[in-house]
């Protein structure tokens, strides 16, 4: 396949999420999946609503100048945002506050401070509280620990305002402090904190970078170099101590499970993906080397960064195996994400073995893309169903958005471009 043709599907498939793109009063809004209705929530959000859009203009702009069209919908985006921020009661990565801090930074516009000083007028002395932990799921004023829905995304996002000049670092310290607080022996942080369980039952551990220890650790280490403070770097480095511990090393690379007490319900122990395989692990490992820790467990940051992603290299991916294995191409939990990492380990040290992975995974977008009419989309599996196609998913996390922004970097890396867009949830990854 050709340089050129990458960008092609690229271009088609970006032209079929703007035609997915709907107007009412409040501005453009997108579905999760073609020809679906508008949401209800999470509209604005990064995951899958019209906020994720400006991220892919952000790598667009890297390729080529925007269309008329793409910069009337970046200033939309951009208001609509800003808009919605004094209201908004959510701070999620995904689809709240901090969302909107990535959203407004990528498109390069005003509004971060407002949304700051909103995370700040919604902190409660444990933290922030979302609907999803509402009693009888937890007990009152429960909060969550991790880096896309909880304390973790907080830190996560104060650190990149501040990288962006704004005065985020109070609330970059306040949130520190609190992940600290709910730190457990051995270093581990649970996605709910134990004492807002409602029962001593063992809830799933998911340790990797999405909701869990992974995440929180790889945070805490990029907070420790920004606010100057060793004690978050220490905490990191035992998480990562932990970390090791709970998985496997061996010849295949290393892997943790992506629950923990794994059983037979949650489906495969193991996957390769952003949220709760490898790619998105071996951002912890990138962080402590950004934090200069030179061993975890007798071995180097760079050589565990290298085994989680030896662990995808190695799993069959991105080959569908069996039912079930790897049935989803997008960002969140499949080949574009998983592609991406390995498009920032080549940025990062050059190894041509990582190009050529990342080629790998998108010669199987091109396989897998449906193209009609001069545009392109992907449906993804859903094997128990008894129509296993999903309907074609729109925007960033989960749909044609997010695979091609993929596209479009790999074309401008096989064209002998050097640039990158450095997001709050990788830039140090792309850093020496």
């Amino acid at each position: 396949m050709t340089t050129t043709q990458y960008g092609e599907l690229g271009e088609a498939a970006w032209g079929w999420v703007l035609q997915q793109v709907q107007w009412d009063d409040a501005g453009p809004w997108i579905p999760e999946a073609a020809g679906g209705d508008k949401p209800e929530e999470y509209r604005e959000g990064m995951h899958s609503g019209i906020g994720g859009l400006a991220h892919a203009l952000a790598e667009i702009k890297l390729t080529r100048v925007w269309s008329a069209e793409e910069t009337a919908l970046a200033g939309a985006i951009a208001d609509q945002i800003r808009t919605a921020i004094p209201t908004e009661t959510s701070i999620t990565y995904f689809d709240g506050l901090v969302s909107a801090i990535g959203v407004l930074t990528a498109l390069g516009e005003q509004g971060t401070p407002s949304a700051l000083d909103r995370i700040t007028e919604l902190t409660m002395d444990n933290g922030w509280h979302e609907s999803f932990l509402d009693p009888p799921n937890y007990l009152p004023d429960a909060v969550a620990s991790d880096a896309t829905l909880g304390t973790g995304a907080v830190l996560m996002g104060a650190l990149w305002a501040g990288r962006h000049g704004d005065d985020a670092r109070p609330l970059a310290e306040r949130a520190a402090d609190l992940l600290l607080g709910e730190k457990e022996e051995p270093a581990n942080w649970q996605f709910i904190p134990r004492r807002f369980w409602p029962g001593p039952e063992q809830k799933g551990e998911m340790p990797n970078f999405s909701h869990g220890l992974a995440g929180i650790a790889a945070v805490l280490a990029v907070a420790g170099v920004e606010l100057d403070r060793p004690d978050l770097i220490d905490a990191a480095r035992g998480g990562a101590e932990h970390l090791v511990t709970l998985g496997i090393n061996d010849d295949k690379g290393f892997r943790v499970p992506r629950i923990i007490p794994w059983e037979e319900r949650h489906g495969d122990e193991y996957t390769y993906n952003w949220c709760h395989g490898g790619p998105g692990t071996s951002l912890l490992f990138r962080a402590l080397e950004y934090a200069g820790v030179d061993k975890v467990a007798g071995e180097t940051p760079a050589g565990w960064h290298r085994r989680c992603l030896d662990s995808v290299r190695y799993s069959g991916v991105p080959e569908r195996l069996y039912p079930g294995f790897w049935d989803n191409d997008g960002r969140c939990c499949g080949t574009a994400g998983a592609g991406d990492a390995f498009l920032d380990a080549w940025h990062r040290d050059g190894d041509e073995q990582d190009l050529e992975f990342a080629v790998r995974l998108a010669d199987a977008l091109v396989q897998r893309a449906f193209q009609e009419d001069g545009t392109a989309y992907w449906r993804f599996v859903e094997h128990r169903n008894e129509e296993p196609l999903l309907p074609p998913g729109v925007g960033w996390m989960q749909g044609a958005a997010g695979i091609a922004a993929y596209l479009f970097r790999l074309q401008r890396v096989l064209d002998g471009g050097t640039d990158a867009v450095e997001r709050m949830d990788n830039w140090w990854a792309l850093r020496l």
